[in-house]
């Protein structure tokens, strides 16, 4: 029997994952996705929050106040780009100012360093805003995050000490047992002592298998556009309209690789699968976007994409054992601010919940720092030059737009969590995040992903089970 199963490999997910492998613990992460991190993750605005607005005394502000204070340490632990660039939340009307003095109450009440700007310090401070604006709130604490890199590296750091991941099988039912829980799944069947459900937006219906519930989660799809990095610097700071019911509003943001990004929306979508996007809202979102930011050049837009949000009925985060069993433990409902709030949850989940019902003894050999990558677009010549002449293959270049390096593309296939999937090394690498998104590179990763796992071309994923990128050969061989 195993000590803990946990359901769900997202930022959440992977971050208890660590937690538990610091104690000597038989761990095992199950996640119906072929990749880590895969869903809600992935696809969000990448923003660690400052907590000035959630509710005080709220789990959402507590959990993030204190995981924003443990994102410097975790990024340089894991290998993860962040930066603390700040946030300010504008006021385009003059009543508005009136809810920047109240956001500013509560950041106070969070223990959020905030303050007050005049129209005069905003713009000295981003020039590209509108003319229009009368202030805005200053979080300096808020910063940006890679939100591809971090559940990968925290999940190869869980493995490397000690944790099974299984990818590509998902969890149909679980039975209380004697000493624990039976969890059935699409190919095995598991004991455990202790279940942990952190399955994003399908997280209320794996609770519901083990008990009644009286909450819901909700997909809510935030649809967004992103810019290439094109060399001017459009904002430094996030921009954010004032929040509303609906969330923190449409933001414009940089991104950790020099791109930007601006949306979300925020509409409820009855399918959990869904990640299309439309033009309405698109075009809503560019509207809204343009009161912040006038100047943005949409013409520099290289894709749109959506992300779904596990939006709970309770109208916060769902963070304590189930009613039933103490040893059935959910960390759901985890929406905005749950990036940033993830480390803490970890940390609360694990030290606080899981030793209640398991006996924790801290593992002498756990190592909290992941191997470290190259990233050879962040290099010099000279030592390019010199890392060039070690190993040859970091002088091929796979991918143009984003430079990234054959030697890149099999470090990330030597590791404990590989990527198996063409996406999954888009994440990693960002091999086909550029300018023509894979036109050039996808050929290249296909080949090296089939070599490495000694499979068919035709047998390599974009990302979910039948999305084959090659068919049949149209040569041979030879």
């Amino acid at each position: 029997m195993l000590d803990v199963i946990l359901i769900g490999a997202g930022v959440v997910g992977s971050l208890i994952a660590r937690k538990l492998a610091s104690y000597e613990l038989d761990v095992l992460v199950i996640d119906k996705e072929n990749d880590v991190g895969n869903v809600t993750s992935m696809a969000n605005s990448a923003i660690v929050h400052s907590g000035y607005d959630p509710k005080p005394g709220s789990k959402k502000a507590i959990f993030n106040v204190k995981g924003n204070a443990m994102f410097p340490k975790l990024c340089e632990e894991l290998d993860v780009h962040y930066e603390q660039n700040g946030s300010l939340t504008v006021a385009i009307y003059e009543e508005q100012l009136e809810i920047l003095k109240e956001l500013e109450l509560r950041a106070k009440e969070n223990g959020v360093p905030v303050q007050l700007l005049s129209k005069e310090e905003v713009l000295k401070m981003e020039p590209n805003l509108s003319p229009e604006v009368k202030g805005a709130l200053l979080a300096p604490t808020a910063g940006i995050v890679n939100p591809f890199t971090l559940p990968v590296h925290a999940m190869e750091n869980a493995v490397d000490n000690g944790v099974k991941l299984h990818l590509g099988e998902e969890v149909l039912s679980i039975n209380k047992i004697n000493d624990g829980f039976e969890v059935i799944t699409n190919k095995n069947k598991y004991e455990a002592k202790v279940v942990i459900n952190a399955a994003g937006v399908y997280s209320d219906k794996i609770h519901a298998m083990i008990e009644p519930i009286d909450y819901s989660i909700e997909a809510r799809k935030g649809e967004y556009f992103v810019l290439d990095h094109y060399g001017e610097q459009l904002v430094n700071h996030t921009i954010f309209p004032l929040p509303s019911a609906k969330g923190k509003g449409i933001l414009v943001a940089k991104t950790t690789s020099n791109n930007f990004i601006v949306g979300p929306s925020s509409e409820p979508d009855p399918d959990k699968e869904d990640v299309s996007t439309d033009k309405a809202t698109l075009d809503n979102i560019r509207k809204q976007a343009t009161l912040l930011v006038p100047n943005i050049p949409f013409n520099q837009v290289i894709r749109s994409f959506s992300g779904l949000r596990p939006t709970p009925s309770t109208h916060d985060f769902i963070i304590e054992p189930s009613k039933s069993y103490p040893s059935f433990i959910n960390a759901s409902g985890i929406e905005s601010p749950g990036y940033v709030s993830s480390p803490a949850i970890a940390e609360y989940v694990v030290d606080e919940l899981v030793s209640k019902v398991l006996k924790l003894n801290k593992k002498a050999s756990f190592n909290p720092y992941v191997r470290k990558r190259v990233h050879l677009n962040e290099l010099s010549l000279e030592e390019r030059n010199k890392l060039i002449k070690e190993n040859p293959d970091y002088g091929v270049i796979v991918c143009n737009c984003e430079k990234v390096s054959l030697g890149e593309i099999k470090d990330e296939l030597s590791r404990s969590v590989p990527p198996h999937t063409i996406k999954a090394m888009k994440k990693r690498t960002r091999a086909g995040f550029g300018k023509c998104q894979s036109g050039f590179c996808q050929p290249l990763v296909l080949k090296e992903i089939a070599h490495k796992f000694n499979i068919p071309l035709n047998d390599v994923l974009y990302d979910k089970n039948e999305s084959f990128i090659a068919h049949y050969n149209t040569k041979s061989e030879d």
